[in-house]
């Protein structure tokens, strides 16, 4: 579809509705793209706030627009590296995004949006987001 003709931005709603489908495949949730979203959403929000600002900006080029968008939503880089950064304060972070619908596993639906990354990204700038975190997140790149 051309709205614009210029074709990154033409483009873009349907690169985010791919990595939403293929988000959904992998955390097996067929029919609530709504609560996909907010998977990629808050996990997002979660691995910029855990980075300090350059590595977050340097991660956040290899996103698609829409996506990067997203990622850069509320950002107050002032505030980043967000503390304390363990595991567990990162799962209670994403989570803290499902109130109304609370996430069963936190865990499995964040390395879930892990596993989409690693598949669309570049290793060698996921590796060095990974290398960023504590050793206990690293854990859930894998």
């Amino acid at each position: 579809m051309k709205i614009t003709g210029i074709t990154s931005l033409d483009h873009a709603p349907q690169v985010a509705a791919e990595w939403l489908n293929e988000l959904a495949e992998i955390v097996d949730w067929p029919n609530d793209r709504a609560r996909v979203y907010a998977l990629l959403r808050e996990t997002l929000h979660a691995v910029r706030d855990f980075l300090g600002p350059d590595e977050a900006a340097d991660l956040a080029a290899q996103l698609p627009l829409l996506i990067r968008g997203v990622y850069f939503e509320g950002w107050v880089p002032s505030r980043t590296p967000a503390r304390p950064r363990s595991k567990a304060d990162f799962l209670a972070r994403v989570a803290a995004g499902f109130t109304e619908r609370p996430l069963e596993n936190p865990e499995v639906a964040v390395a879930g949006v892990f596993d989409l990354l690693r598949r669309k990204l570049s290793a060698g700038e996921l590796g060095q987001v990974a290398h960023s975190m504590r050793k206990s997140l690293r854990e859930l790149w894998e």
